[in-house]
C-alpha cells in the first residue's frame, strides 16, 4: 500500500510574507511531508496583517475550492482502500463529499471550515489520486471459477466487482491473483513466505537478517521468484526479472511497485477511431465573444473488444460526439492536450452508460467536454470560465500537461 511519505517524499511551500508579515517576500519552505504540512496548519492559525495589499492576496488566496471530476472506479478504490490515507489528506477541518456524476465520473467537492484549509486539500488530494490512479490496472475474472469471498481474503488490497466481474488494483497484486488462480488456488508467495520467515529465524545472527533489503531486492515483486536476468528501473531503482517487467511495462509503462510513469500512458480507447477539428471564426461562445469557436467531432467505430476491456470477444457499441472549445490561446492549448490524449487512448473507454444504461458501450473516460455551445455547466455548455483549467487539471491526472 502507497504511504504518504512515498507520494509526497519532497514538498516545497511557497509562503506569501505579505500575508503575514509587513512587505511581499515570498519565502520557499522544503522539507518531508510530515514538516510541511505541519508547518502550514501552524501558519494557517496566524494572525494576518492589517495591510490593505495584504489582505488582497489573503482573499484571493481564500477563494473556494473547485470540485474535481474523477473516476468512479478509482474513487471506489481510494475510499474503500486507503480511507486513512484519504482522512489525513482532508485534515479535521475539510470534508470530502462525492457525488456520482455522467458516465464513469465521481465529482469531489471540498466542504472547509477555513476556505485556505480546503485549497490545500485540494491540492494534496489530486496528487494523491494521480499517483493511485496511475498505478491501478483493471481487469476481467470470471466469478464462477473463482470465489468471490475467496478472493477478496487472499487479496484485501485488491478491489473485486461483480457487476461487471471485475477486479482492480495494482499490476503486482493482479499478477498474483492470476498466478493463484492458474495454481487452482493454492499461492505461491505462501511458501516462499514461510520459508523465508524459517530462515530468519534460524539465522537471527547472519548478515542477511541484519540487511534484509538485499534479499527483498534478489526477489522479484512480480513472479515472487529469485531474479532472472535482474532488470533495475533507472529512477525508482526497483528491480524485477527482465521478462517480468517487459509484461508489466507492455499494459502500462510504470514501476509496479512504485507507479513512478516510464514513458507515456497508455489507455483502453478503441484504436480505430478519428478525431477531426474544424474551425468557426464568426461563432462565438458563450464568456468568450472576442474568439471564434473550435468544433472537434469525435467518432469511434463499432467493433470487438480486446483482452483490456470489461468483456472481451464481445461487441461494443461505438459513439460520436461534438465538443467546443474557445478559439483562445488557452482554448487552443486545451486542444492540443486532447489531442494527446486523444493518441494515447485517453479520451473513451468501453463501460456502461449512466444516462442510457446500456453496457459495452463506448463512453467519455474522466476528461470532461462541452458538448454544448449554451445553457451554462449543467448543460454541459458555455458560458462555464473555470472550464478551460478544469480539464486542464483532470488531464493533468492522466500525465498529460
Amino acid at each position: 500500500m502507497v504511504g504518504m511519505s512515498e507520494v509526497f517524499p519532497k514538498v516545497t511551500l511557497t509562503v506569501d510574507g505579505g500575508t503575514i508579515f509587513k512587505g511581499r517576500k515570498t519565502l520557499p519552505l522544503e522539507g518531508s511531508f510530515e514538516e510541511v504540512e505541519k508547518t502550514f496548519y501552524e501558519l494557517a492559525t496566524l494572525k494576518k496583517t492589517k495591510s490593505v495589499e495584504a489582505k488582497r492576496l489573503y482573499e484571493d488566496d481564500c477563494s473556494p475550492a473547485k470540485s474535481v471530476e474523477v473516476d468512479s472506479t478509482v474513487m471506489r478504490f481510494i475510499k474503500e482502500k486507503y480511507p486513512k490515507e484519504l482522512k489525513r489528506i482532508m485534515g479535521n477541518d475539510v470534508e470530502i463529499t462525492t457525488v456520482r456524476g455522467r458516465e464513469a465520473l465521481t465529482c469531489v467537492s471540498f466542504n472547509p471550515k477555513q476556505p485556505v484549509l480546503a485549497q490545500f486539500a485540494r491540492q494534496k488530494f489530486i496528487t494523491f489520486y494521480q499517483k493511485i490512479a496511475t498505478e491501478l490496472q483493471m481487469k476481467p475474472f470470471d466469478s464462477k471459477r473463482s470465489p468471490v469471498k475467496l478472493l477478496e481474503a487472499e487479496f484485501p488490497e485488491l478491489l473485486i466487482t461483480t457487476n461487471p466481474n471485475t477486479v482492480t488494483g495494482a499490476y503486482v497484486s493482479i499478477e498474483r491473483l492470476e498466478r493463484f488462480l492458474e495454481n487452482d488456488f493454492k499461492s505461491p508467495s505462501r511458501s516462499r513466505g514461510h520459508a523465508a520467515q524459517k530462515a530468519s529465524v534460524k539465522d537471527s545472527g547472519s548478515p542477511a537478517t541484519r540487511h534484509p533489503q538485499k534479499d527483498e531486492e534478489e526477489t522479484c515483486p512480480i513472479c515472487m521468484d529469485t531474479l532472472t536476468e535482474k532488470k533495475t528501473l533507472p529512477q525508482c531503482k526497483h528491480s524485477f526479472c527482465k521478462d517480468c517487467v517487459k509484461r508489466a511495462f507492455d499494459i502500462k509503462p510504470v514501476c509496479p511497485v512504485c507507479g513512478v510513469l516510464y514513458g507515456e500512458l497508455k489507455g483502453t480507447q478503441p484504436e480505430k477511431g478519428t478525431m477531426k477539428v474544424t474551425y468557426e471564426d464568426k461563432s462565438h461562445l458563450p464568456g468568450y465573444e472576442k474568439y471564434g469557436t473550435i468544433v472537434i467531432e469525435y467518432y469511434i467505430p463499432s467493433g470487438i473488444q480486446g483482452e483490456a476491456h470489461p468483456n472481451p470477444g464481445q461487441r461494443y457499441e461505438g459513439a460520436a460526439r461534438t465538443a467546443y472549445l474557445p478559439n483562445s490561446t488557452e482554448g487552443k492549448r486545451v486542444l492540443a492536450l486532447l489531442q494527446r490524449g486523444f493518441d494515447q487512448r485517453l479520451i473513451f473507454t468501453i463501460g456502461r452508460s449512466s444516462t442510457s444504461g446500456r453496457n459495452n458501450v463506448v463512453t467519455w473516460n474522466d476528461i470532461h467536454h462541452k458538448t454544448s455551445r449554451y445553457s451554462g455547466p449543467s448543460c454541459y455548455g458555455y458560458p462555464d470560465p473555470e472550464y478551460l483549467s478544469r480539464v486542464q487539471e483532470e488531464l493533468k491526472l492522466k500525465g498529460i500537461y
